[in-house]
């Protein structure tokens, strides 16, 4: 699946924006507020992505998170109807966390944020070669 930034979908109604004082009831700044947060969207990106679902995980592969950030991240996330976390009486004690429908729609915008990376970045990522998002993530498994 290669992602693509088109001129459709980086368009936004101005007269709804325009709606709002430019402040604290933009969408925009709403949304922001949700995912602006350190590792929110890499976390999300390796639950959608590369199928990831456990702590160990998520800090073995989380550009530099650290322990205590990751703890916090994840209950912000599960807080926030990002995420849900799913214990399974084992024992050990198994919990996983998975995205949420509000968390699985954002998908898109990882995928633009990605394209975009990829057309306007591209020396930037990895070794500067041009390639779709699904060859790099086939190549980060």
């Amino acid at each position: 699946m290669q992602s693509t930034v088109s001129s459709e979908a980086l368009k936004f109604d101005l007269e709804l924006v325009k709606l709002y004082d430019g402040t604290k009831q933009c969408p925009i700044n709403f949304t922001l507020k949700l995912i602006g947060n350190k590792f929110t969207l890499l976390i999300l990106r390796n639950m959608i992505y590369f199928k990831q679902n456990r702590f160990n995980q998520f800090l073995n592969s989380i550009e530099d998170i650290n322990t205590k950030a990751l703890t916090n991240r994840l209950k912000e996330m599960e807080h926030e109807g990002l995420i849900e976390r799913r214990i399974f009486n084992e024992h050990p004690v198994k919990i996983e966390y998975y995205p949420t429908k509000q968390g699985l729609a954002l998908k898109p915008l990882l995928d633009l944020m990605a394209s975009y990376s990829l057309t306007c970045f591209s020396k930037e990522v990895k070794d500067g070669k041009k390639r779709s998002l699904s060859q790099i993530i086939k190549n980060g498994k």
